[in-house]
């Protein structure tokens, strides 16, 4: 069996400015897109109808050629076909539409309707109140146990700008591929908080706690912390082409969204947080 093998990626060949200058442009440009999203829908990320309110139909089509959004009154929200499942859609509508109508107008028209589900738009925006409440008690308890843990302001702020960034570009790219923000999405926003604070704890408890010189605990630290990362984005990568192929949408979009949020890691761990590290490692000397 192959071994990982990281290769080495000298950081002093490199000033502060070209090292944190790529996180940087790619959470600016990210921020950009949520902001652009939120002035022109509301919201900085489309809302599943978990937050929104809605309604669901799992149709079951009389045969391939029948066009889907053929028997419904009402505007059509999504459909998303079944992989596992021949014929099989599901049909997605906003808070406003009667359910047991556009079911009747399904059978009628010769499709079976075999699950329905609908949530009020009341519950919707409790629902979604409360996730984004969940999100930051995690991001602010993640913070103050950093803070507590290193005890200084540079090494602990280097951890949580590195957390935020790597929230935020995952939810910017989520935009761009038209995944919709869940309770499921929700949790692989809450898991990236996670793994973000375990590279970069490794990284600066190498550097700060450990004896020997600056690079040299950067290389060691870098060995175990981007084998730990690029074995995640493999298992997460597998397991949204493998969700994919099974016609399991949440799984799919959690895995696509780890795998954003890891690759955002490795980059803001190792060129950013070590940018900040070294700065203050050595006064502001490295430029």
């Amino acid at each position: 069996m192959s071994k990982l093998e990281v290769p080495d990626f000298d950081q002093s060949r490199y000033s502060n400015r070209q090292l944190a200058g790529p996180p940087v442009a790619v959470i600016v440009l990210a921020l950009l897109v949520i902001g652009a999203t939120f002035a022109m829908t509301g919201t900085p990320v489309a809302l599943d109808t978990e937050f929104t309110g809605g309604t669901e139909l799992r149709v079951v089509a009389p045969d391939a050629g029948t066009a889907v959004d053929e028997p419904f009154s009402a505007e059509i929200q999504s459909v998303q076909p079944v992989q596992t499942e021949e014929n099989t859609y599901i049909v997605t509508f906003d808070n406003t539409v009667d359910p047991e109508t556009q079911k009747q107008l399904a059978e009628d028209a010769g499709f079976e309707v075999p699950m329905s589900s609908s949530t009020s738009p009341t519950f919707g925006q409790s629902t979604q109140r409360m996730a984004l409440i969940g999100v930051g008690i995690a991001f602010l308890g993640m913070s103050l146990v950093v803070f507590g843990l290193f005890r200084t302001f540079v090494p602990s702020i280097a951890v949580v700008v590195s957390a935020f960034g790597d929230i935020v570009v995952p939810v910017a790219l989520m935009n761009i591929f038209g995944i919709e923000l869940s309770l499921g999405t929700v949790a692989a926003l809450l898991m990236l908080i996670g793994y973000s604070v375990d590279s970069d704890i490794l990284l600066n408890n190498h550097v700060l706690r450990r004896t020997g010189e600056f690079y040299e605990s950067v290389q060691v630290a870098m060995r175990t912390g981007v084998t730990m990362t690029l074995t995640s984005i493999a298992a997460m990568t597998v397991m949204a082409i493998v969700a994919y192929l099974f016609g399991i949408q949440l799984m799919s979009s959690i895995g696509l969204i780890l795998v954003f949020g890891l690759a955002t890691d490795l980059m803001n761990t190792y060129m950013m947080n070590v940018t900040l590290l070294r700065w203050y490692k050595f006064e502001g000397v490295a430029r």
